[in-house]
């Protein structure tokens, strides 16, 4: 059972190169399902006991069940997200360096550098191509090994294996090809994975992925290892569990945003309007003023899903010497006093109800106390939307590299206590 699930989460996330592909594919899961698509720029016409969702910037995904009974009712709502740290390719895209041909990129979010050299990467994302109608947006996956980052020689450097700093412009280039073997056709391949043709192209948001597979290891298969586990991990077992759940007196929210590894801060991340807007339409459309609203948000709940830190085995020291969490025992309570997640006495105890009658374990993490950690989506969407908030996730181990891991029990745990809460 835990196998079963953790393949097809990991499938899922090999069909996911960017976040582009990872909410058209959302989006498939819930239409399969009898989801009703919407459009921001088109009026609403929610009935109760309907299915719906909508995206925004093909990036960012909001899905919605309303019940059938929903004279005083809430919003049951799961936050994650669905980008990860990578490399962004620049527009004038073009390095020249001897006889060689580079690809020019930006960093996207905070990575393990050193995780991204010397294995098979390639290239993902969306381009926009001009059309009758003005543009069109298509997906691109080259779906194939078509760069990598190599490291310098041990021998040209010392300092590898002890002090080594990267500088981004200088050192993580991917390399791409030989100028005396192919010269530049880069856009040539981009336009034929995207089934258009070159001159239509007018812009693109590509960026690098690891061509790594999945997989499932460990003396008992106890493991599983992919990229951008965190945190397609959680959004995918918060999306099964949305599937799976009903409740006639509530409307069920699943979100997954884009840029939470940059801050959240754009049109379609957690600090934007994404979220407060969804929510007015669905008040709105169900007949309800803006009081109604305000006071559906009082008895509303969230659940901010993204991964956490498991005890690492060759520096336990790094963590809380009495907070720790391990894979495969259970979904992490995460706590901060500066409030970095927004978990306190009253929605942790809700969440952990939910977890003992899901029959699911827990934990309770705690960075250590002089190793700040970063922030997560609960605070963050807490400045449009205002409600009790626990901040949870799954433990791993190397968050951030470009090859991550985690427990193979735990995305089955996830499914479960989510299903519990929308239930």
């Amino acid at each position: 059972m835990y196998k079963k699930i953790s393949e097809e989460m990991l499938n899922f996330i090999k069909k996911s190169p960017s976040v582009f592909h990872s909410a058209r594919n959302i989006a498939e899961e819930l239409k399969n399902d009898g989801f009703i698509e919407l459009t921001e720029n088109k009026k609403w016409n929610i009935e109760k006991g309907k299915k719906y969702y909508v995206t925004r910037n093909n990036s960012s995904i909001i899905a919605f069940k309303t019940g059938r009974d929903l004279d005083e009712y809430s919003f049951n709502i799961v936050a994650s997200h669905c980008d990860s740290p990578t490399f962004k390719i620049k527009d004038n895209y073009k390095v020249e360096s001897e006889k060689y041909i580079q690809l020019n990129t930006d960093k996207y979010g905070g990575m393990i550098y050193s995780t991204w050299f010397d294995r098979p990467l390639s290239v993902a994302g969306r381009v926009i191509i001009k059309s009758d109608g003005g543009i069109e947006t298509k997906l691109v996956n080259i779906d194939r090994d078509l760069i990598v980052i190599p490291n310098v020689a041990i021998h040209m450097n010392k300092e590898a294996n002890s002090s080594m700093k990267y500088n981004e412009q200088v050192d993580l280039l991917p390399l791409y090809g030989s100028l005396d073997v192919s010269g530049d056709n880069f856009m040539d391949i981009v336009a034929e994975y995207a089934c258009t043709e070159k001159e239509k192209i007018l812009n693109t948001d590509l960026f690098l992925y690891n061509r790594m597979a999945p997989s499932i290891w460990g003396s008992r298969n106890e493991f599983i290892s992919s990229s951008r586990l965190d945190n397609m991990q959680c959004a995918y077992a918060t999306l099964k569990g949305f599937i799976k759940g009903n409740n006639s007196k509530s409307v069920n929210v699943y979100c997954c945003f884009d840029n939470e590894e940059v801050g959240s801060g754009t049109k379609q991340g957690a600090a934007s309007t994404f979220l407060e807007d969804v929510l007015k339409r669905i008040n709105n459309n169900l007949g309800k003023t803006t009081e109604d609203y305000y006071c559906t948000l009082a008895s509303s709940f969230m659940i901010s899903a993204d991964n956490a830190h498991a005890v690492h085995p060759n520096h336990p020291e790094k963590s809380d010497p009495s907070n720790k969490v391990y894979m495969n025992k259970g979904i992490v309570i995460k706590h901060n006093a500066a409030q970095k997640y927004t978990s306190d006495a009253v929605s942790s105890s809700v969440f952990q109800l939910l977890c003992e009658s899901a029959g699911v374990p827990f934990q309770h993490y705690s960075n250590r106390s002089d190793i700040p950690g970063g922030s997560t989506l609960g605070n963050i969407s807490s400045l449009k939307v205002s409600i009790n908030t626990v901040d949870i996730g799954i433990a791993q181990l190397a968050m951030h590299s470009s090859y991550e891991t985690a427990g193979v029990m735990d995305t089955y745990y996830m499914i479960k206590v989510i299903e519990e809460f929308f239930s």
